[in-house]
C-alpha cells in the first residue's frame, strides 16, 4: 500500500469497493482523517507528502475492520443525527437518517417549543429520539426506558455531553416484563419509540453491518416484528394524557399492522409521516 495520503485513499477505496461497498473515496477519507489526525482538507492539502508510519499502521487497522463490514459507527465510535454527535458503541443501534422522521413529525405536532412538555422514549438505545426532542424543546422533561443496561450507560453519556442529563430519567427497564409501566411516572405529551421490528427469522439475512454487529435484542420483532408494538400500545394508555400523541418508527409496510393494533387498544390514527425515501416511517396516534 502506497505511503502518500493520495496513495492510502487510492488503495483503501479499492479494498473498500472490493468488500462491496458504496460511497468509498468518502469512507476512506473518514478513516484516513480518524487514523491521522487530519481534517478532509488538510488530506487533499497533503496527498503527496508520505504519511507516518504510525498513522498508516492505524489506518490499516481500521481499513481492516470496515472491510469486514463492521459499521463505520462503531469505528469511529459516533454518528451524527439531527445535526448532533452521538456516542455510539455495539451496544446500541446505530442511529439512522430514517428516525430523524419521528424528530420531524414531534416538531410539527407540537408546534410549542417553549411548552414544558413530558416525552417518554421507549427502547431508549444510544438516546438519539429522546435527548434530540429535549434539545428542541428546552422546557421539555424526558424519561426513556431502556432494557440493556450497556446501551443505557451510552444514552447516559449522551445526554450528559448534550447538556441535557438534568431534564432526562434514564431508567433500566423492559415492555416484555410485567408492570413495566409502573416506574415511569406520567402521564406524558409524547410516547416515541423506535423499537425493534425485524421479523425475527430475517435478520441473519440483513446486511452484514447489521445482522453481525448491531445488538439483536435492538432488531428481533418477534416472529411478525410486531411484539414491541403490542407491548406499547398495550401500556399506552396508563401512559400518555387524554389528548397526547405517540409516535412509533416502522419497518417498511408495517404501518397498516400497527395501526391496527393502537386503534384496538383505542387509539386514533392520524396520517403517518414518511422518510426522506417516501416510506411509510412513523404511524402516529392520538390518545
Amino acid at each position: 500500500m502506497s505511503a502518500t495520503y493520495d496513495g492510502l485513499l487510492r488503495d483503501a477505496a479499492t479494498a473498500l469497493a472490493a468488500a462491496g461497498l458504496d460511497n468509498v473515496r468518502f469512507e476512506a477519507r473518514l478513516l484516513l482523517g480518524r487514523a491521522a489526525g487530519l481534517s478532509t482538507e488538510q488530506l487533499v492539502a497533503r496527498g503527496r507528502d508520505e504519511a507516518p508510519p504510525a498513522a498508516v499502521e492505524a489506518f490499516r487497522a481500521l481499513l481492516a475492520r470496515r472491510v469486514r463490514r463492521e459499521p463505520m459507527a462503531h469505528i469511529l465510535g459516533e454518528r451524527e443525527f439531527w445535526g448532533l454527535p452521538f456516542r455510539v458503541t455495539p451496544d446500541v443501534l446505530v442511529p439512522r437518517p430514517d428516525s430523524e422522521t419521528v424528530i420531524e413529525a414531534a416538531l410539527a405536532l407540537l408546534a410549542d417549543r417553549g411548552r414544558r412538555w413530558r416525552v417518554l422514549d421507549l427502547g431508549l438505545g444510544s438516546g438519539c429520539l429522546l435527548l434530540t426532542l429535549l434539545r428542541e424543546f428546552p422546557a421539555a422533561a424526558g424519561v426513556g426506558l431502556e432494557a440493556s443496561p450497556p446501551a443505557l450507560a451510552v444514552a447516559r453519556d449522551n445526554a450528559a455531553s448534550l447538556g441535557v442529563a438534568a431534564r432526562a430519567r434514564l431508567l433500566a427497564g423492559d415492555w416484555r416484563q410485567p408492570g413495566w409501566t409502573e416506574a415511569l411516572g406520567g402521564p406524558f405529551d409524547l410516547l416515541v419509540s423506535n423499537p425493534p421490528y425485524i421479523e425475527a427469522a430475517a435478520i441473519e439475512g440483513l446486511m452484514p453491518e447489521v445482522a453481525r454487529y448491531e445488538p439483536r435484542q435492538a432488531l428481533d420483532g418477534g416472529p411478525d416484528g410486531l411484539d414491541a408494538y403490542r407491548a406499547i400500545a398495550a401500556g399506552a394508555d396508563r401512559l400518555v394524557v387524554p389528548g397526547g400523541r405517540i409516535l412509533v418508527e416502522a419497518g417498511m409496510g408495517q404501518v397498516p399492522a400497527i395501526t391496527e393494533i393502537f386503534r384496538a387498544a383505542g387509539f386514533s390514527a392520524e396520517d403517518p409521516w414518511e422518510d426522506l425515501a417516501g416510506v411509510q416511517r412513523v404511524a402516529s396516534f392520538k390518545h
